[in-house]
């Protein structure tokens, strides 16, 4: 089988491995009155977070680019991450024993308030926490607000932020960096910048680990850092706060476990987004699938052989392991997913290998080519569970808050799109130009545009929903510019 290098760019070898980006969704957005346009522009005047301070932030990553690790410093890895024996599950268990790594959640009251005070979690007394104490649903004027019920940080966002500002408490004095964002969010992560937390830095997708120096503390975030990065980390002598959710390593357990069977894991998601790159770092031999499309493709490569091997090869040339073969490599095959997916798709890329397994090598020896483990998580479960029985509803606009580059947050925009409801993604309130009644917002599919005379006169029946990093606050930021909007959209009629 193949070995451990990973052909998703964080290996710490001395060859870099080119970009490109993956294919772009299908989805086709509704017809609106609106123009193309990657301009941002604060449309409500002074705001708590300048437009300089989040620009910084989300410059970092607003695209998804395949991450490499500095020439600067993974040279001193190379030859270890290409030895085929080395097993990431027993390092990183070695690892959570030394007294310079911890894991360690403190559930400490004075972080969590403190998260509160700054609008960083959960709206203990703002409309959100009101709507929930009023079936989710608030009237303001003409507009009708309607709360997705379960919606917006997640337990595993909320515990890795926390964790941060446990960090920040217990290490005071030392240099604190983050590997990547902590979450995908701009709020969270500029105030965390303004705590004096630093992000590692990146430059045409390589990651820069130059500065980080002995004695420093840092961060590994929610949605975990490869195993690759952890040795490097160890090797520089700092101290590790690992913030992963234990729903990653819940798939990181499932593909280490069809490494032990000697299968491949097809894991279901992106192969430049993070946890992706994290989750093959603990594979053995690995193959990711965006969807169910080019699920569909693979499943006929191994019934027909519908291509050859270096069109196979070329397909998929940025997400699969290094010295992957499809000849023999998918002949026993095993699932994850990037936990944040649509679970409907996760689920039915699964039966499909399932139906390809038993008939390439019949039903009786099921078990000798197919291993499936429940890795969905939950709060993204639930969350997507909640925007369906909302768009059934039929709101006459959707709104969708959080983060440019969140995955779970894309898929939230997909669903309310594939239902035909005129639908806005914006990361901040400051989308929103309160004054001419225009809206920056983002397509499920990646693309910047800019709608005039968004908010229409008379009544107006609103949902709303937030992915699973961002905090309550962003969305009553939202919600605030909304209103606001309106009664100057009111107010001029009435002129």
């Amino acid at each position: 089988m193949s070995g451990t290098t990973t052909a998703l760019g964080m290996m710490l070898s001395l060859s870099s491995m080119p970009c490109s980006s993956s294919s772009s969704s299908s989805a086709a957005s509704s017809a609106r009155s609106t123009t193309s346009s990657s301009s941002r522009f604060d449309g409500r005047g002074t705001s708590s977070m300048t437009m300089k301070m989040i620009a910084a932030t989300r410059r970092r990553r607003t695209t998804m680019t395949p991450t490499k690790i500095s020439t600067s410093v993974r040279a001193a890895g190379a030859a270890k991450t290409s030895d085929t024996s080395f097993d990431p599950r027993e390092y990183r268990r070695k690892l959570g024993k030394s007294d310079r790594y911890t894991r360690k959640f403190l559930n400490d009251p004075e972080a969590k308030n403190r998260m509160e005070e700054e609008g960083i979690g959960y709206s203990m007394s703002g409309l959100v926490a009101q709507m929930k104490e009023k079936n989710f649903v608030h009237v303001e004027g003409d507009v009708t607000v309607k709360l997705a019920d379960s919606y917006g940080f997640c337990w595993g966002v909320e515990r890795a932020v926390q964790m941060c500002y446990e960090a920040r408490k217990q290490y005071p004095t030392e240099k604190m960096w983050i590997t990547n964002e902590i979450i995908h969010n701009p709020t969270v992560n500029m105030r965390l910048s303004e705590m004096g937390v630093n992000f590692i830095e990146e430059k045409d997708g390589v990651k820069d680990f130059g500065p980080v120096q002995s004695g420093e503390v840092v961060v590994l975030p929610a949605f975990g850092a490869s195993i690759h990065e952890m040795k490097l980390l160890v090797e520089k002598g700092v101290s590790i706060v690992d913030t992963t959710c234990p729903w990653v390593s819940k798939v990181w357990n499932a593909v280490d476990r069809h490494a032990r069977k000697v299968f491949t894991s097809i894991i279901h998601g992106k192969y430049a987004h993070e946890e992706t790159v994290a989750t093959a770092s603990f594979a053995k031999t690995y193959l990711v699938v965006k969807d169910m499309k080019e699920a569909s493709w693979v499943c006929d490569y191994i019934l027909n052989g519908t291509a050859t091997k270096a069109e196979f090869l070329e397909k998929f040339k940025n997400a699969h392991s290094d010295g992957f073969d499809p000849e023999k490599d998918l002949n026993a095959v095993g699932i994850a997913n990037q936990t944040t997916m649509l679970k409907g798709e996760t689920e039915a890329i699964g039966k499909l290998f399932e139906r390809t397994m038993m008939e390439k090598h019949g039903v009786q020896n099921l078990g000798e080519h197919y291993l499936v483990t429940d890795t969905i998580c939950d709060a993204t479960q639930e969350r997507q569970d909640a925007i369906y029985k909302l768009v059934d509803e039929k709101p006459d606009i959707m709104m969708i808050v959080g983060g440019f580059n969140s995955s779970n947050t894309s898929h939230l925009q997909e669903i309310s799109e594939d239902a035909n409801i005129t639908s806005f993604w914006v990361d901040t309130a400051d989308r929103i130009d309160t004054e001419n009644n225009k809206i920056a917002w983002r397509t499920s599919y990646g693309e910047m545009r800019e709608t005039e005379n968004w908010l229409p006169e008379g009544k107006l029946t609103i949902g709303i929903t937030s992915g699973a990093s961002t905090p309550d606050k962003v969305v009553e930021d939202v919600l605030e510019a909304i209103f606001m909007s309106k009664a100057k959209t009111a107010a001029g009629s009435a002129r």
